[in-house]
C-alpha cells in the first residue's frame, strides 16, 4: 500500500490566539525578515486572508504575494496586518545574555 503525503500546513494549528502570539515571537526571535514575513502570512490564512484584506484594505491577492516565500511587504503593509491579526509590534531592551560585552 502506497501513503500519499500530505504538505503540512502550520497555519491549521494556529486556533488560539495564544498559539498566534507564541508562533510570531518564535520567528521574530529568529532576526530573518524573509521568515517574519511568511510567519505573518501564515498567521494571516489562519485567521482568513479575505477577513484580513477587508480589516486593511489591501486585496488578497496583494497579501499573498507580500507574505509569499519570496514577498517583501512594506512596513505599511506588514503594520496594517498586524493590527488586523491584534499583534502589537513593541521594543524592548535585550536582556544581558543577549547583549555583547565590549
Amino acid at each position: 500500500m502506497v501513503e500519499k503525503l500530505t504538505t503540512y500546513d502550520p497555519a491549521e494549528d494556529l486556533t488560539s490566539d495564544e498559539a498566534i502570539a507564541i508562533f510570531m515571537a518564535e520567528a521574530f526571535q529568529t532576526n530573518d525578515t524573509g521568515y517574519i514575513a511568511h510567519a505573518l502570512g501564515v498567521v494571516a490564512r489562519a485567521k482568513g486572508m479575505t477577513q484580513i484584506a477587508e480589516k486593511t484594505g489591501l486585496s488578497r491577492e496583494q497579501l499573498y504575494r507580500s507574505f509569499s516565500e519570496n514577498g517583501n511587504p512594506t512596513l505599511k503593509t506588514t503594520l496594517a496586518v498586524m493590527k488586523a491579526l491584534g499583534i502589537e509590534l513593541t521594543a524592548k531592551i535585550p536582556s544581558t545574555e543577549n547583549k555583547a560585552v565590549v
